[in-house]
């Protein structure tokens, strides 16, 4: 069983901060400049341009692709990092329409994050009316798979409300009707058990910036599943992606490997960070931080709704069709999230009147509570538990056995601080 607040203490956040705010970007950890540093005075500062060599530069972005095969349920060599997460969906998308070039649709769903969206209607151009885009309700994509579509285009998690599709099912009734899959992996790679291969995905793309830490800007990745490795062709042909790429030739071929998706020069630093933020991954069991993390935004959603404000749940009810995201919809949220924001609760917003709270196990815990049944936690009444002067308090619940827990620490607990800054939010903002 994975001790949980063993990891909190490999994260840099600032004191007294209460950080729900991973599934937009994720924290430091502790010692992250420490191995930037090494990069830059031992491998960059020492080797100089020998480094592409000597420190293996050059097959960092296969050798970290392979990290993340590990935690994406993907075979070795599947997995190649680098560029930007719309350059890695432009790649996956028109690969994809080639290898099935004799169909109309590119279908996916009014969920999608809009940035993949873009990038198909450009593709549109660049086809010159070959294609069409087909969006429909994420409840209706199934109905609305036929012979007539090409690529199924998702994000796996929506990043407004956490539903979660079904990838497994989604992409056996795709292929069933003739039809691939581009799965955006954005807001469920570090957040929920994945595995690329029993899905039988064909291509799958994300970032690496908001659960898994690695840094902002911190590069994209894609996946190729083995069945089409050989066959396709990417769309952007690149020098590191060149059969030979030291030869020099003036004409291009691709390499044979996932190496054909990679295009120019990476960012070494960035692959330092990221590296670096993958390495704790080794002992994080993922099915026990999806039961934490469920077990935490169960606990979450509970207390804000004994609170009968006008919140609206956004996220599914049923925690096992969302990801670790907890979402509401709330008149003025903009200006609550600004507030909760200003008095170091830190989550984000999203238009038109949606307010977000990523739930990461790794850094965010409640102190003295159970590992699981949270909810059978008696928790009295808000007036009689906190004792606020600014941010400095301790709070008391009840434990199961009927006696007080330790006091709760700011750093160590996601949902009491928030339910006082709510309870006093109307206020503030009419103050502002």
């Amino acid at each position: 069983m994975s001790n949980f607040s063993n990891f909190k203490n490999l994260f840099s956040i600032p004191n007294e901060t209460i950080y729900l705010c991973g599934n937009s970007l994720g924290p430091p950890l502790k010692s992250m400049g420490n191995a930037v540093n090494e990069f830059l005075e031992d491998e960059w500062g020492q080797e100089l341009v020998k480094g592409w060599n000597s420190k293996g530069w050059f097959s960092q972005a296969k050798s970290i692709g392979n990290q993340l095969s590990t935690i994406l349920g993907a075979q070795e060599d599947t997995i190649i990092v680098g560029d930007t997460l719309s350059t890695q969906v432009f790649q996956a998308l028109t690969c994809a329409l080639k290898l099935n070039s004799n169909r109309k649709y590119i279908l996916t769903d009014s969920g999608n994050f809009p940035a993949d969206i873009y990038i198909a209607q450009g593709l549109l151009k660049i086809f010159d009316g070959k294609y069409e885009i087909k969006i429909v309700d994420p409840e209706n994509i199934i109905e609305a798979i036929d012979d007539e579509v090409a690529v199924v285009m998702l994000t796996e998690a929506d990043y407004r409300t956490s539903r979660l599709h079904d990838m497994k099912k989604i992409t056996e009734i795709a292929h069933n009707n003739g039809a691939l899959t581009v799965w955006d992996l954005a807001h469920s790679a570090g957040a929920v058990p994945i595995n690329l291969e029993n899905a039988k995905a064909d291509f799958a793309v994300g970032c690496t910036y908001k659960y898994l830490n690695g840094g902002p800007g911190s590069p994209a990745f894609i996946y190729v599943s083995p069945n089409h490795l050989n066959s396709i062709e990417p769309a952007l042909f690149g020098w590191h992606g060149h059969i030979a790429p030291f030869d020099f030739s003036l004409d291009y071929e691709a390499s044979k490997d996932i190496d054909k998706m990679r295009i120019g020069s990476p960012s070494i630093i960035s692959f330092a960070s990221l590296k670096h933020a993958l390495d704790i991954w080794d002992d994080i069991d993922l099915q026990e931080l999806r039961l934490r993390s469920i077990e935490l935004s169960e606990l979450f959603i509970s207390e804000i709704e004994k609170l009968s404000l006008n919140f609206t749940l956004a996220c599914p009810r049923d925690p096992q069709l969302r990801g670790s995201q907890v979402s509401f919809r709330v008149e003025n949220g903009y200006e609550l999230m600004q507030a909760l924001i200003e008095k170091k609760l830190i989550g984000d917003f999203r238009a038109p009147n949606l307010i977000r709270f990523g739930i990461s196990p790794l850094y965010i815990g409640s102190k003295g509570l159970p590992p699981t049944n949270p909810l059978q936690i008696s928790v009295p009444p808000l007036n009689e538990m906190i004792h606020a002067s600014g941010f400095t308090f301790s709070l008391n619940h009840s434990n199961p056995s009927g006696g007080k827990g330790d006091p709760v620490e700011p750093k160590d607990c996601i949902l009491f601080i928030l339910l006082f800054f709510v309870k006093s939010i109307p206020s503030f903002i009419q103050n502002r």
